[in-house]
Formats: C-alpha cells, sequence, structure tokens
C-alpha cells in the first residue's frame, strides 16, 4: 500500500566506537518542527503520518534492528510506541515532551513496561535532571554542547549506568572528539560515511576482483574471460556458489561449478552481486562493519534504479544507475582514488561525472540518494523536482528498496547458517 503522504521518512545507523551498527533512527521531516507546537496543528499533522506510515510498515522494513525514533506527545497518546516490540523499540523524547506532565506519564507507563527511554540534546537544568531516572541513553548534540559541558554530562551519566550517544557527528573534528570524550555511540552524516576498507590497496588493478569488475562491466562482457577470473580466486568461486545456491535463487539441484553457477546467475544480476562476492574471505566470514558497508551499497544501487522509473529525460539506463549507486562505494572496498578507479572502469560518462563531479541528471539523481540517506530534507525536494520525481514517491521508493536488501541479506545470512550448523 502506497504512502499518501510526501513527507519523508528514513533510517539511518548509530554505531559504537568499533564502527558497529547497534541501531537505527527513524527520522522523520518535520519531526523538528513538531517540537513547537503552538496549537498543536504541527504535532497532530506529524502525528498521523508517522502512525499511518508505521501501521503499514513496521512488519517490514523496520524489523531485524533496534529503533531509535523521537515520539511527539501526539504519537505517545495515539500509543504509537505500542506497535513496536518492547526489545525492537528506543522510544526518545525531547523537550516538548519534558515539559508536558500528561506525556512524561505516558513515558513513565511505557518504561515500566521494558521499553527503552532516551532524551534528546541533554541540558544541565533542573527539569532534566529531575527525571534523570527514566531514561536509559542520553544523547549529547555534539555541534551545540560545549567540551566541558559534555565531559561534565557523560561523567554523570555513565555514574547513572547511561549510555551516552554523540550525536550531529557530521565531520572529523566532532567524530575523533566523540572519542576523547568517551561516550558509548555516536550518529551523523560522517558516522554514516564510515565504511570498512578491505585489502585491496596498491595491487588492485592487478587483483582478480578488480578484472572480474571490469570484465563484468563492459558492453559485451566475454563469459569465457570471467569464468575464468571467478576460477582462479577461491573467494570469488565460494561466493559465486554461496550466493547462487542460497535460497534467494531456490534452485532444485546444487550449482557446483562456476560456469553452471554463471548461467544460472546470468551476466545482469553478476553486475548486482558484484561487490558481494569481491568482499569476506574463502571461508565466508565478514566483518560486521564491512556487512554495513556492503547493505550501503546495494541500498544505493537500488534505490537508484528504482529511482529511474520515475526520473525524466536520464540519459542512462537502470542498470547503468544501479552501478552508479554501487561503485559510489568503491574507494571504501579499494584503498585507492575514485576518480583512478574509475578511469579503469568501462562504465557510462555520465555515471563517472555523477560520481566524481556530481554532474548532469545522473548526478542530480545520485544526489538525490545520498540527500536522503543524509535526511537533508530541503535538498530532497530540490533535487526531485529537478528530476521530475513527484515526492510522495520518495518514501514508499525508499522502504520498500530497504526491504529488498534486507531480504537478500536474510537470505544469505540464513544460509551462512545452515552452513555453518552443517559444518558442527
Amino acid at each position: 500500500m502506497a504512502i499518501n503522504t510526501n513527507k519523508y521518512i528514513v533510517r539511518q545507523p548509530i554505531k559504537d566506537l568499533k564502527g558497529k551498527t547497534l541501531a537505527y533512527e527513524i527520522r522523520y521531516a518535520g519531526e523538528d518542527s513538531a517540537y513547537d507546537t503552538g496549537d498543536g496543528g504541527q504535532d497532530f499533522a506529524a502525528a498521523d503520518t508517522i502512525y499511518n506510515f508505521l501501521t503499514q510498515n513496521t512488519d517490514r522494513s523496520l524489523k531485524g534492528a533496534i529503533s531509535f525514533m523521537t515520539f511527539t506527545t501526539n504519537l505517545l497518546m495515539k500509543q504509537t510506541p505500542k506497535l513496536f516490540k518492547s526489545t525492537d523499540l528506543v522510544i526518545q523524547v525531547d523537550d516538548s515532551v519534558i515539559i508536558h506532565p500528561l506525556a512524561m506519564r505516558f513515558v513513565e507507563r511505557y518504561s515500566k513496561e521494558g521499553y527503552k527511554v532516551a532524551v534528546n540534546e541533554f541540558q544541565f537544568s533542573p527539569r532534566y535532571i529531575s527525571i534523570l531516572d527514566h531514561f536509559d541513553y542520553i544523547k549529547i548534540n555534539f555541534k551545540a554542547t560545549t567540551d566541558s559541558s559534555i565531559r561534565n554530562i557523560v561523567e554523570m551519566a555513565h555514574s547513572m549506568n547511561k549510555k551516552c550517544i554523540a550525536t550531529n557527528v557530521d565531520d572529523e573534528t566532532l567524530y575523533q572528539k566523540a572519542f576523547i570524550m568517551e561516550v558509548d555511540a555516536m550518529e551523523g552524516r560522517y558516522v554514516a560515511e564510515q565504511m570498512f576498507t578491505t585489502v585491496h590497496t596498491s595491487s588492485y588493478l592487478q587483483s582478480n576482483f578488480f578484472r572480474l569488475m571490469v570484465a563484468i562491466t563492459k558492453d559485451e562482457p566475454n563469459v569465457e574471460e570471467i569464468e575464468q577470473i571467478i576460477s582462479m580466486d577461491a573467494t570469488l568461486t565460494y561466493s559465486l556458489l554461496k550466493i547462487v545456491n542460497s535460497a534467494y535463487f531456490a534452485l532444485r539441484n546444487r550449482a557446483t561449478e562456476v560456469h553452471q553457477a554463471i548461467m544460472v546467475l546470468g551476466l545482469g544480476q553478476l553486475r548486482q552481486w558484484i561487490y558481494l562476492m569481491g568482499s569476506g574471505s574463502a571461508d565466508g566470514t565478514m566483518d560486521p562493519s564491512q556487512e554495513e558497508f556492503l547493505k550501503t551499497s546495494f541500498m544505493r544501487a537500488t534505490f537508484c534504479s528504482e529511482l529511474m522509473k520515475y526520473a525524466k529525460n536520464m540519459p542512462i539506463n537502470r542498470n547503468d544507475a544501479y552501478l552508479m549507486g554501487m561503485f559510489s562505494t568503491l574507494n571504501y572496498l579499494i584503498a585507492a582514488p575514485l576518480e583512478e578507479i574509475l578511469a579503469e572502469i568501462p562504465i557510462s560518462m555520465d555515471v563517472k561525472a555523477a560520481l566524481l563531479l556530481h554532474e548532469g541528471r545522473c548526478g542530480a539523481l545520485y544526489d538525490l540518494v545520498l540527500s536522503y540517506e543524509r535526511a537533508d530534507w530541503p535538498a530532497i525536494g530540490s533535487l526531485a523536482g529537478e528530476l521530475e520525481i513527484p515526492v510522495n514517491l520518495l518514501t514508499n521508493t525508499y522502504f520498500q528498496c530497504l526491504e529488498e536488501v534486507n531480504g537478500i541479506w536474510a537470505q544469505l545470512m540464513m544460509e551462512k547458517n545452515q552452513e555453518t550448523a552443517g559444518a558442527e
């Protein structure tokens, strides 16, 4: 069912200091303006938007991870937290709820029912400190809080067994400060974009992974060349067979040879799975931060491809759009400048101009996907208008893509767990 709203909703990662994603925050356009409710009109509108969305999507895209979400007074009164299990949700509140006696009673009740509670932009003031016992997480705005206040808040919180989360960590300086201040987790634009870098370094041009990527992106790929490259590499062979034999493809008989697997997958889908094949070790193990990187790559690629259905006058096709989203993270997978990497890959010049210079209509599409990731609401509306994409389709498309990516990942992880159990 489509979401009849032009409100945008997005998930953003909350990571610990090792880069592992602990949870996701559900953010929505208008949440900030909803706090200053005046006559309550904005708050009711925000409540209706989010409530309607969650009733349609909680059982789909929002499963599988802990979700932090800011609740206004009206969302609390509509019992919106009940759409989540207490183990899946952290209820976030801000000043508008704290100063509302009835709203805080709802928060206290949810806390007694097992829900965790976080406070946004904690302040050293009597009204915050007097209700500190009700909070499990304290979120500190690193852009708007002085260093001395941050130190005091973190020290106090840890003395009371509360977790501290640094927010608005949007550049490297604030990222390093979060480590110095010894917070427990952080979120923000810079945090979201910190991705895992793997083993391919100065020798990447000679690596089998890079040779495969060049071969598969040619206008007329040579199947024999692709088969030879994969067969020479234990990691690529293992990954290809694992993908093809996963529950996602539901084969009646397991594929046991590289040639057979390529025929099953097809060159089109092989392009889509190339990152997964080039990552991890020969035994299939993968670092948690690398998993997040791969999900981000798949998500960008899928979102770019789906938005192509609605964008007008695009100089590329959906396959090119998919590669644009996927290759946007190449410089994290291969420790080399993106310009140098793309110079060796036979992809559309429009895609290269978009990735390197953010130029043209492809650049606008790429920037739209990045802006949605970052919850840059003004940029989203402007870029969607430039591409003539109806803004009311963005949120639904985003979560459909998220569901698809999570579904694929779940199938692959299920296969991996079955293999591990079988080995034991």
